[in-house]
């Protein structure tokens, strides 16, 4: 896989910052039409102190906020040069499933293809891999603004 966008670019495009950005890399992306992403899942990570303590699991949550994350960035990518400076807001998750648990050590592998685009919202299907077994997937949509 070809890497589109690392770490210091998401962190560019995105808003959120540690412990909550949950993308690590893009390694696939056309605009308006799918983009590809990973999260490496390290038992460092913050959440897994308390969700569960010997045996930990990724909140199916935070899966869903990571494809939301992605789709921000292909939302962003799918807009002219000008625009890309208003954030992004997420709006809602439809249809969500979690198929298995997500473990320290996972790569979990985010898909995110748009469905629908009005002037400001997008709503947008994803699906999360784990070593090709579909873990999780969601349709989310989200909304474009200003900063306050």
């Amino acid at each position: 896989m070809e890497t589109v966008y690392d770490i210091r670019k998401i962190m560019e495009l995105l808003p959120h910052r540690y412990p909550f950005v949950l993308v690590d890399r893009i390694v696939e992306m056309v605009p308006d039409e799918r983009i590809v992403g990973l999260k490496n899942v390290t038992m460092n990570e913050p959440f897994f102190q308390g969700h569960f303590p010997g045996t930990p699991i990724m909140p199916g949550v935070l899966i869903v906020e990571a494809m939301a994350q992605a789709g921000a960035i292909l939302a962003n990518a799918s807009r002219s040069e000008e625009k890309r400076k208003e954030l992004i807001y997420f709006m809602g998750i439809d249809k969500a499933r979690f198929r298995k648990p997500v473990i320290p050590g996972d790569q979990l592998i985010l898909e995110i293809i748009p469905i629908k685009r009005r002037v400001n919202v997008f709503k947008m299907s994803g699906k999360a891999t784990v070593a090709g077994t579909l873990v999780a997937e969601a349709e989310v949509m989200a909304m474009i603004g200003e900063e306050p």
